[in-house]
């Protein structure tokens, strides 16, 4: 089940879900809605799962940065959101989907226990412009069933992100496999 807008806030000043910062205006009828944070990797070369992938950093200015087609951009949210008790599942906002901005579609669960500011797979239809902080999507909270299992607590591949990370696939080929 999603917990409501009023239900988020009150798991907020509970303990239960972290959301930082936290703005209670940005709550939806089911959903927070998450920024874009102020910094972005461009993905350059070729993608390899066996290989680490190449990058490029970049401050997104107050200005804004424009986003080119053919380009896998990684970004992350402004907000750093979590719970032990709920698990996360994050989208883009309809309102940058109009706008031909595809974010986030490869990976939308956060597991109960991961603490994170998400990394943002984003590619564009159409050059686009992005502004630090903007809306760019919402995060709905889930109750889950059964033994809860803390992702931080298993030391999963993704637990300590703090930032942009990119693909650890290559992690988990075997030596020798290539």
């Amino acid at each position: 089940m999603i917990l409501t807008g009023p239900a988020i806030a009150a798991a907020v000043s509970r303990g239960e879900i972290t959301i930082a910062p936290f703005d209670p205006a940005r709550l939806s009828p089911n959903a927070y809605d998450w920024r874009l944070g102020d910094t972005i990797r461009v993905c350059t070369g070729d993608l390899d799962a066996a290989s680490p992938t190449a990058f490029t950093e970049h401050p997104i200015p107050a200005s804004g940065l424009i986003l080119k087609p053919g380009v896998l951009y990684l970004g992350v949210t402004l907000e750093k959101t979590g719970s032990e008790t709920y698990a996360q599942l994050i989208n883009g906002d309809r309102t940058i989907g109009a706008l031909g901005i595809w974010v986030h579609v490869s990976a939308p669960l956060g597991h109960q226990g991961h603490a994170i500011r998400w990394t943002l797979e984003i590619r564009v239809a159409k050059p686009a412009r992005v502004y630090p902080g903007m809306t760019f999507g919402k995060l709905a909270f889930l109750t889950t069933l059964g033994t809860p299992a803390s992702y931080q607590q298993q030391r999963a591949k993704y637990a300590a992100t703090n930032g942009i990370d990119i693909s650890r696939l290559y992690e988990e080929i075997p030596q020798g496999a290539l």
